[in-house]
């Protein structure tokens, strides 16, 4: 089993940047691919980013590129998304989880293990 634990969410203005951190405590997730998704009110979770096990595939949902970041430094460590450029459409609460499978996915349903999600708020 992997326990995923989201951090850094918080209440930024717009323009502004956050820091989310994914971090994996129980088994690791070094040989998994680590995905980032979002869910606001009333609307469906959708992908955000995705970075393979060796951090050298990363994959962009189109209303975020350019303006977040996907990182690992090595399959152990957590796992980061850079959000800069924030706006109100950015507003959810995101969620990382994390992919047995190989290489890069992002259908919701391929994921195996789930954070609780952390709350992202971005005022205008």
């Amino acid at each position: 089993q992997v326990q995923l634990v989201e951090s850094g969410g918080g209440l930024v203005q717009a323009g502004g940047s956050l820091r989310l951190s994914c971090a994996a405590s129980g088994r690791t997730f070094s040989s998994y691919a680590v995905g980032w998704f979002r869910q606001a009110p009333g609307k469906e979770r959708e992908f955000v980013a995705v970075i393979s096990w060796s951090g050298r595939t990363t994959i962009y949902a189109d209303s975020v590129k350019g303006r977040f970041t996907i990182s690992r430094d090595n399959a152990k460590t957590p796992v980061y998304l850079q959000m800069n450029s924030l706006t109100p459409e950015d507003t959810a609460v995101y969620y990382c989880a994390a992919d047995q499978g190989l290489g890069v996915r992002v259908g919701v349903s391929w994921y195996d293990y789930w954070g609780q999600g952390t709350q992202v708020t971005v005022s205008s």
